[in-house]
């Protein structure tokens, strides 16, 4: 089977502050295939929201390069290659003093959509993330469920058809059963449209159930990549092991607990 083109790539990409004293990013390699689920893991400090930054320009590499769509981003307009990639953070950010509909709109009127249009591709996206759009379209965020406003902010990140898809712990602060229902949407979405989508998250069954592919990343460096199941029977290295055996970890203790019962 022939692997699809890379459509993100890191080469060689390091980033530093304060000249070289702190390194953020170290030395990475690494190449996202179009339509692949990349999941981005590692502990706090580790670099992966850096790595995000990179991809969509909003901190520019020291050395190496970063490629998206096969050219180097440097070359590219940072805002015009933001309105071509969708952004999910945890934060939301939501706009407060705009309603569902407006907040959907603002990447495709940028970019210069008819109102026809807008309004079409709001009432589409606002449907696609399983919101009724009668009731939702005229609400503003505080009306909202936490559950609510992260689908608005899926939503919005699609409004201008991006092929990539960025996602900072889009579903770490909701609460399990809206955190399940939205994550498996969302992995929907992205078969359904064709999307790549690289999210970064500290829940590693998260990362087991959804992505294709997981890259763990250490004090910088990219230590390990592969699928669920590969990284699952890592025997080599201690610390991969050790994160990627914590799914296991759960599954034993509530087998034990389910049996005390």
């Amino acid at each position: 089977m022939t692997q699809a083109p890379s459509i993100i790539a890191l080469e060689s990409a390091s980033k530093t502050y304060n000249g070289e004293q702190h390194t953020v990013l170290d030395n990475v390699t690494l190449s996202v295939p179009e339509r692949e689920f990349l999941a981005i893991v590692g502990p706090s400090g580790s670099g992966k929201t850096t790595l995000l930054r990179l991809i969509n320009r909003l901190t520019d590499p020291s050395s190496g390069t970063v490629s998206v769509e096969g050219k180097d981003i440097r070359g590219v307009d940072p805002i015009t290659l933001r309105r071509r990639i969708g952004y999910v953070f945890q934060g939301v950010g939501l706009f407060p003093h705009m309603t569902v509909a407006e907040n959907i709109a603002v990447t495709p009127r940028l970019l210069g959509f008819d109102r026809q249009r807008i309004t079409a591709r709001v009432d589409e996206l606002i449907e696609l993330v399983r919101l009724d759009g009668a009731t939702y379209r005229d609400r503003f965020p505080h009306q909202l469920s936490g559950g609510e406003r992260q689908r608005i902010g899926v939503a919005r990140a699609l409004a201008a058809n991006p092929h990539i898809v960025l996602m900072d712990e889009p579903f770490g602060a909701l609460d399990p059963l809206t955190r399940e229902a939205l994550s498996e949407d969302y992995r929907r979405l992205h078969d359904t449209l064709g999307l790549t989508t690289v999210m970064i998250t500290h829940d590693m069954l998260e990362a087991v159930l959804l992505a294709d592919r997981i890259a763990v990343l250490r004090e910088g460096r990219l230590v390990a990549q592969g699928t669920p199941p590969s990284l699952m029977r890592e025997e080599d290295d201690s610390f991969v092991k050790a994160m990627m055996q914590t799914p296991h970890r759960y599954a034993e203790r509530l087998t034990a607990l389910m049996e005390e019962r």
